[in-house]
This record gives C-alpha cells, structure tokens and sequence, in this order.
C-alpha cells in the first residue's frame, strides 16, 4: 500500500481545519480530543510559522490516539530548511503516521510585512523543497495554479488548496492525476439565514482582499464584480456557504470532484471559528463517513 493509499484510509472524508487553539482561547489537548470524539480524523492550523507554533499544537496530537495534524501551511518564507526538517522529524517519530507537512508560499502583503521581498513564490518553492530533501513525514503543498499543483505532483503526496469552489477541485485533480492525495479546505457557517450569511462575508472579506485568492476565483469564472463588495452570493454560495444544507451540498460536491478529505472550517458571527460547531458537524456529515 502506497502512502497516499494509507492516508485515504486513515483520514476519510472529512477533516476540521482551524486558527491555533492560543488564539481563540481553546486548550489545544481539550480540543484536540473533542474533535476525535466527534469522529473527525484530522485537524490543520495555519501560521505554523516557527518551532514554537509547532510545540504550541503539539498537545493536540498527545491527548489524542489517532487524530492527524497537518500544518496548513508552515511558510517557507518563516523557516530555514533545515530547522523545520528537524522538527518535522521530531514530530513524525513521536506521533507516528499523524503528521503531514503542508508547506505554502503565503501571501505578499504579509512575507512583505515581514521586509522580504515577495517574488518569485514558485521558485522560492522548489529552492526550500530542494533544501528540505527527504522528512520522515508526508509533505503537501498549499496549490491553487497549475504549476504549483504540478509541482504538488512531482514532489509531493499532494496538494491542499484554501479558499475554492467545487470546479477549483475537479480541475486540481485533473491536473494531480489520480494518486496524489488532494484535500482542500471549505470555510462555512452552519446558521442559517442573515445570520450565517453575515458570518461567512465577515471571515470571506479578508481573503476577498488576497490577490492569490482572486486570482484564482477569476479562472473559474468569477468576475470583479463577485468579487467586489464582500463577494456576491454566487460567489459566496460556492465558496463559503452558510446553513446545514449547502454546507453538506458544497462539501459533497469537492467529494464528487476528487477531493480524497475535505477539512470543514466552521465559521460563527464575526467570521471568527465555531468552536461549539463540532456535534453539530458530525451529524451533518455523518452519511459520508458511512
């Protein structure tokens, strides 16, 4: 069996993706066994940015039996190479087989924030793959274009896209072919109505604001003016959708595409995480577990 054939059958259809537990005043180890008592398989972070982002998630996979972290994304603009192979191998020894390495090239307002220059993100990309060499863990790349989704094929298990619509998923998995893992994440709000429509604008905003993001929605059709004015509903309904049944309908529909494990970000007023969501989630998604 494959890596990619092992990690199918250990992750399933549905994931969570989520801010770090410090930021949103969660006990990682509490949560981190709330999600596996929910019967989820994996969670991702973002801004894994250093050793001590790394360290602060760790309780999640010590409290837990089975539960797989993968970063979402570690920015190979935040660390040398050599310092995240050591703590990539230090964590696939101690948590063996629940570790996957999701490495990005983030955004230019923020790698410009840090004062280097954002350019050349792809080549900046297989320079760090280069320089990183063999871990003992499964890498993935953060890949919305063709050519980083290439590269996600050639050198890596696979790709892990944010921010997308269904057709952004049937096109990565034409592009991967049929053994790469894909596994892309969808932010959605389970309220219904006003409420869960304003929630999902209010986290949708800032990635409205991300040239990689709209670039990318411009492939599959969107315009500036879906764009435009905290998204169109079109836009909105595709991307970030809001209430039980589209939020069930839209992750399906990455499934349908080629998606091998689809990561739920579960979204509350304010477009802040819903960490109270998890119950509600596992019997929403309870028939494609089955």
């Amino acid at each position: 069996m494959t890596i990619t054939d092992e990690l199918r059958r250990v992750l399933g259809p549905v994931g969570i993706w989520m801010p770090p537990p410090a930021g949103t005043g969660l006990d990682a180890a509490e949560y981190g066994r709330a999600i596996e008592a929910a019967g989820f398989t994996s969670v991702w972070f973002p801004r894994m940015n250093s050793a001590a982002d790394l360290a602060a998630v760790e309780p999640t996979l010590a409290a837990t039996d089975r539960l797989v972290l993968g970063t979402g994304i570690a920015s190979v603009w935040t660390w040398t190479a050599t310092e995240l192979r050591q703590e990539t191998n230090r964590l696939a020894a101690a948590y063996p087989g629940r570790f996957i390495l999701g490495l990005g090239v983030s955004h230019a307002p923020i790698v410009e924030s840090s004062g280097q220059a954002y350019v050349r993100p792809y080549s900046k990309m297989v320079q760090f793959l280069d320089e990183l060499g063999e871990v003992d863990a499964p890498v993935m790349l953060a890949a919305l274009g063709p050519k980083m989704l290439e590269l996600s094929r050639m050198r890596t298990v696979g790709a892990h896209p944010y921010f997308t619509p269904p057709e952004h998923t049937a096109f990565a998995r034409q592009v991967l072919g049929a053994q790469p893992l894909l596994i892309p994440e969808i932010a959605a709000a389970l309220a219904p109505g006003d409420e869960g429509a304003v929630a999902a604008r209010d986290y949708a905003k800032r990635y409205l604001a991300l040239p990689n993001y709209t670039s990318n929605l411009k492939r599959f059709g969107f315009t500036d003016a879906d764009i435009a004015d905290g998204g169109s509903d079109l836009l909105m309904s595709q991307v970030v959708p809001n209430g039980p049944a589209a939020t069930v309908a839209r992750l399906s529909e990455h499934l349908a595409a080629g998606a091998d494990h689809v990561l739920v970000q579960l979204l509350a007023a304010g477009g802040r995480f819903d960490s109270g969501g998890l119950p509600a989630l596992a019997d929403l998604v309870a028939d494609l577990k089955n």
